[in-house]
């Protein structure tokens, strides 16, 4: 196996893994109506989901190097961690 199948397979994993953990963030979200659970949801898919889609996505739609990817990739993890630090507070 090379590097680049073990790459996305790990990424693949990491998105299916990271939808389900924010689906069952969800339904906590829709079962008490609560602010700080939507935004557990929100840093979760920025975490877990974006980067994965980004990385593997954002080359096939849109003509960007990898600095670029890498800069969404970041940010997208730095978003969902203030997402799930309000979700904290």
């Amino acid at each position: 196996m090379t590097i680049a199948v073990l790459s996305t397979v790990t990424t693949a994993l990491t998105v299916v893994v990271g939808v389900f953990v924010a689906s069952l963030a969800y339904r906590g979200y829709r079962r008490n109506d609560s602010e700080t659970m939507r935004a557990l949801v929100v840093g979760i898919v920025l975490i877990a989901v974006v980067p994965g889609l980004a990385t593997t996505g954002l080359p096939a739609v849109v003509e960007v190097n990898d600095a670029g990817v890498l800069l969404v990739a970041l940010l997208s993890h730095t978003l969902g961690l203030v997402a799930i630090y309000r979700s904290l507070d």
